[in-house]
């Protein structure tokens, strides 16, 4: 005689183990996640279907919502784009490629620069700095070249040569250029109004500068080089960038 009722419940069941309802009750009781009693073989069937569809279901709600996640994501991307890239383009910096040889040996076709636009809307251009700036004819191109005469000045080149004349050098004072490697022995005078800059290219020879075009306007000035990025071997921060010294006159 069994007294334990758990006991007399797995005897009754293994004893009518051949009955397909019992031994299914038997199989099922076991299983908690499914929550279900014990039913018969057709009901069991039944079930099983109902909870494939479910799951079957829920599976395409969770696609439809992986899809969702993933077409917000794209949308959340574009409006930071949007909000941050492009205005820091406009105002901050932006990246201009090199193209032509004014001003060789400094800067080569084809190199990458980025260019810093936010300085020069606290600070003015110094002597020897390089600029980028709209092209004063056709505001549409870029030009590089480098600092020369400041507003005020009067600049003289006399054989190549480069006099600066202005309140602290009113006899002159004749500027150190290392960066030249290709020099022309030209002539040229001009005075700057304020506002007004003298800028060169480093290849003498071969630059359409102030010389040709006249005085740079300050407000066609864009920014300067803060990084080459291209080519890798000459990766630099401020690249270019030199302050131009003066020779003592006698």
């Amino acid at each position: 005689m069994v007294n334990n009722k758990n006991d007399e419940l797995f005897l009754s069941i293994t004893d009518s183990v051949h009955d397909s309802q019992s031994f299914w009750c038997l199989f099922f009781s076991g299983v908690r996640q499914l929550n279900i009693p014990c039913v018969n073989a057709k009901s069991r069937n039944r079930i099983l279907r109902m909870n494939e569809e479910v799951k079957t279901s829920e599976g395409k709600n969770a696609e439809q919502k992986k899809k969702k996640g993933f077409f917000r994501e794209i949308v959340e991307f574009a409006l930071i784009a949007l909000v941050i890239v492009i205005p820091f383009r406009m105002f901050i910096a932006q990246p201009f490629v090199v193209n032509g040889a004014s001003m060789d040996p400094t800067f080569l076709h084809g190199e990458y620069l980025i260019v810093d636009q936010l300085s020069y809307r606290f600070d003015n251009p110094k002597r020897g700095s390089v600029l980028i700036f709209k092209y004063p004819k056709d505001p549409s191109k870029y030009f590089i070249k480098r600092v020369i005469g400041l507003p005020g000045e009067t600049v003289k080149i006399n054989r190549g040569k480069v006099t600066i004349i202005n309140s602290s050098h009113p006899e002159g004072m004749t500027l150190d250029e290392p960066y030249i490697r290709y020099e022309k022995k030209d002539s040229f005078e001009m005075t700057l109004s304020n506002g007004e800059y003298f800028v060169m290219g480093d290849n003498r020879l071969g630059s359409a500068d102030s010389r040709v075009w006249g005085a740079l306007p300050e407000e066609d000035i864009v920014g300067r080089p803060v990084l080459r990025l291209f080519p890798i071997s000459k990766l630099s921060l401020f690249p270019g960038d030199i302050n131009a010294l003066p020779e003592e006159t006698n």
